[in-house]
């Protein structure tokens, strides 16, 4: 649902926030997750009678074309022909091992690709699906995925630990720039299964930090945004150091006299009286007096 709604790469460009949701009864999709999300969203949703296929008849004959263009001819397919009994005793000794879950989907989602960009349907008139959609006038009503993360992910549902690199998750790295500088915080993932290029990322209370990006598929812009939250972060840092420095040398600089109470003896100026010319300050002392009733009368 949540590829359904999201417009931005990978998922996109046909998407948006649908006006309904007509779903054929079946369980998982009118499960309490799935119709609070809907809700969120002001999306209606609709539980269609039993044996009423002609009522979403464009999804039975996508379905129908998956059937017969991609899952007749992936192993393990079981709707097939049989064949005479006597040929299926000795079959599973050299049947070919079905594909894991993961395999199989990889294989659904390039089969999606190739018929939304490349299938000529004749209903269409000689148009892929994509550009049929992107010729409908339509308005189309989109949610940020941001907005989305908190009731259209998985949780991972175990703390993990902010490093240098970034977060760690199915042994593999994630990173983005606003971690930088946030080594040792206890997160939690959240994640879309089936799609391990982007995880989003919470603190230790579930309060949403931001996403992350494979480290090893991260483009260019992510990997130009990591070094430019990096350099800013070791700028701040020299700044910070400098600063310190310089009030360091400030602590330990011998200060001067400070006394300016009323009651301190005013500093004296030297004396010019013809008596004391050319003799030292101490010598000046010696002769005049410090008082200025003295130093007049050795002037006199």
């Amino acid at each position: 649902m949540r590829a359904a709604v999201v417009r931005e790469e990978p998922y996109g460009p046909a998407g948006g926030v649908p006006e309904q949701v007509r779903v054929d009864r079946g369980k998982d999709f009118l499960s309490a997750a799935v119709t609070t999300a809907l809700g969120a969203m002001g999306v209606t949703v609709n539980d269609l009678p039993a044996y009423s296929p002609h009522l979403k008849g464009t999804v039975e004959s996508l379905n129908r074309a998956a059937d017969r263009m991609l899952f007749a001819a992936l192993p393990g397919y079981t709707a097939g022909p049989t064949g005479p009994r006597s040929q299926r005793r000795g079959r599973t000794a050299g049947a070919v091992s079905a594909l894991s879950f993961q395999d199989f989907t990889a294989e659904v989602l390039a089969w999606t690709n190739w018929w939304n960009t490349a299938h000529h349907p004749k209903a269409l008139s000689g148009r892929t699906p994509l550009e049929a959609w992107q010729a409908d006038p339509t308005p189309v009503t989109d949610i940020p995925a941001a907005d989305l993360w908190a009731f259209t992910l998985e949780d991972d549902g175990r703390p993990r630990k902010l490093t240098s690199h970034g977060v760690s998750w199915h042994g593999r790295t994630y990173t983005a720039a606003w971690m930088t500088g946030q080594a040792g915080r206890q997160v939690r993932v959240r994640y879309m299964p089936h799609h391990d290029h982007e995880i989003e990322v919470c603190d230790a209370r579930g309060r949403h930090l931001g996403p992350a990006h494979l480290a090893d598929a991260a483009t260019p812009e992510q990997l130009q945004a990591l070094r430019e939250a990096r350099a800013e972060r070791a700028r701040r840092l020299r700044a910070a150091v400098k600063a310190a420095e310089r009030l360091r040398r400030h602590a330990r600089r011998p200060s001067g006299p400070t006394d300016t109470s009323p009651f301190s003896p005013a500093p004296r100026s030297p004396c010019s009286s013809p008596c004391c010319a050319g003799t030292a300050d101490s010598a000046r002392t010696a002769l005049c007096g410090s008082a200025p009733g003295r130093r007049r009368a050795a002037s006199r």
